[in-house]
């Protein structure tokens, strides 16, 4: 038989064969592609992604990177307020929060590549060992810790640690040659998110909050005790550039000034029905007059605050139209140390209006840059400026019109002080060069300026004391050039910020706020409001 009849006689059998094998390996990858739908499908597509990147892609993938670098990707299509928290960052994250870290309890500058000690928080562990104020650190566990490469986040790092764990460092005080060697038992550092309450006025007491984080209402309520003890009946809470924290403080704040059954916010997301939280009644300031401060980065909870004590008629709202962040965050711990801070709701004041201003998802370069474009808008100076959406209006108790979206708008708008600025002493804050040159002039004089009693004759001193020209020489040594023009438009407000810092080394933040603080024109109206007795809001006139 031929070849070719060969051929033909077992065609069929090899088209027939083909066939089975075309049906069986067609039904395989077939069913094998349905289940990797199905999977995905009612899986994460996402984690299918990866193991498909780990399994197939040509080189080696250091997956854990990835997955790092991924995560804050997806969470930045979300609004501008989620945030993934890395692990190795969680811990400083919490630290304004939680109230506390844990170190020696020491504030340091370096200066000339040397760390030298500002402050030693008292009560704290290093206060306990004897170091003082002006210390140099130049050993840390035996390792020298000074020159150019000694960073301060590598200076912090290596101070903090579990509590209870020890460190020792290597001084070199003043005077004297010698390193001296202390051994210090790490501790529970606190951190005040109160940063002064003082008596600014006969009768009327100060109370500025920075942050509202877990110790804040118990700080609150001590600081409304000795003021009160101290004579005060009326308040003035300044809540500028307090960027916000806890919903829960703020409302226990709100609580003790507003009356039984007054609605304080009310929180709804699309997984939390609404939730209402109402004062009980308990408060110790519900009578006395109180007038909050408020400006452009004032935000969160600070501007809960404000809308409850708006929306309430309970006080006034003085200075510059607030940030307006209105999403409530919930922060969920992962299991290797890391977290999510995830938007779950909005909050309203009482009298309904959500302040939270406009934004897209995915879009926060815009959002961010918001502040920015209301000061080029002039609103920080003109309240004909602000721009502030009026499309839906809500009323107060008494009927007054307020409203939602875009920030709390004052009661009565301060424009910034500009008074004494210029490009000149931004820089020299910029550079902290002020900061800097108070310390060296107290590290100088640190024996004389110790025996003053009170800030008030350590201020009185300083005022006889022309040390402008310190400053600029310091400046120069700092390469930013001598302005003389510019230099005599801001010498007040050098003076003034210098003298500040100066008593602020020696009788901390409530001698710092009372010279930095005393011709500040927002709290020169919040007096005057407070001594005419208009505190209350009045109800508008009927047309």
């Amino acid at each position: 038989m031929k070849s070719s009849q060969k051929f033909y006689l077992i065609l069929p059998i090899i088209v027939l064969f083909t066939l089975v094998v075309g049906f069986i390996l067609g039904n395989y990858f077939s069913g094998n592609a349905i289940s990797r739908k199905f999977f995905m499908s009612s899986g994460n597509k996402i984690d299918v992604i990866l193991d498909i990147i780990n399994d197939q892609y040509v080189d080696s993938v250091n997956m854990k990177s990835l997955v790092e670098e991924t995560i804050p990707k997806i969470i930045s299509e979300l609004d501008p307020h989620s945030t993934y928290i890395p692990a190795e960052d969680l811990e400083t994250v919490n630290e304004d929060m939680e109230g506390h870290f844990s170190g020696i309890g020491v504030q340091f500058i370096k200066q000339n590549d040397t760390i030298i000690v500002v402050n030693v928080i008292s009560q704290g562990p290093s206060e306990k060992v004897g170091l003082q104020a002006g210390d140099r650190i130049v050993t840390i566990n035996d390792s020298i810790f000074a020159g150019v490469g000694i960073t301060d986040e590598k200076v912090m790092k290596t101070l903090r640690g579990p509590k209870g764990t020890k460190v020792t460092v290597g001084i070199k005080r003043n005077g004297k040659s010698e390193i001296k060697k202390y051994e210090i038992t790490r501790g529970d550092v606190p951190v005040n998110t109160i940063d002064v309450a003082y008596e600014i006025e006969k009768g009327v007491g100060l109370i500025k909050i920075g942050k509202f984080g877990k110790p804040t209402y118990i700080e609150f309520l001590k600081a409304l005790g000795v003021l009160t003890k101290e004579g005060c009946q009326s308040f003035i809470i300044d809540l500028r550039q307090n960027t916000g924290g806890s919903l829960d403080v703020a409302i226990n704040i709100c609580n003790e000034f507003l009356p039984s059954g007054r609605l304080i916010v009310y929180t709804k997301g699309k997984s939390f029905p609404r939730s209402d939280a109402y004062a009980n009644g308990t408060g110790s300031c519900q009578n006395q007059p109180i007038v909050i401060l408020m400006d452009e980065l004032s935000a969160s909870a600070s501007e809960i605050v404000a809308g409850a004590m708006q929306d309430n008629d309970r006080g006034l709202i003085i200075g510059r139209r607030s940030f307006g962040k209105g999403l409530v965050q919930n922060q969920v711990e992962l299991s290797d140390g890391s977290a999510l801070r995830l938007t779950i709701a909005r909050y309203y004041t009482p009298s309904g209006r959500c302040i939270q201003k406009d934004y897209e998802l995915g879009k926060r370069n815009e959002y961010e840059q918001d502040l920015i474009t209301r000061f080029n808008h002039g609103e920080f100076d003109s309240q004909d400026s602000i721009k502030q959406p009026k499309g839906h209006q809500y009323k107060t108790t008494l009927g007054r019109t307020v409203y939602d979206g875009g920030g709390i708008m004052p009661d009565i708008f301060i424009p910034r002080d500009t008074s004494g600025m210029t490009s000149y002493f931004s820089n020299l804050q910029q550079n902290g060069i002020i900061y800097e040159y108070a310390f060296l002039y107290v590290d100088q004089n640190r024996k004389k300026l110790e025996k003053f009693k009170n800030y008030k004759d350590l201020w009185a001193y300083l005022k006889t004391q022309s040390l402008l020209e310190g400053v600029v020489q310091h400046a120069e040594t700092k390469n930013i050039r001598r302005r003389p023009v510019l230099i005599g438009k801001s010498a007040n407000l050098i003076e003034n910020t210098k003298q500040a810092y100066i008593i602020r080394n020696i009788f901390g933040e409530k001698g710092f706020y009372p010279v930095l603080q005393h011709k500040d024109p927002v709290i020169s109206k919040a007096i005057e409001v407070i001594r005419k007795g208009e505190t209350f809001p009045k109800e508008p006139d009927k047309k």
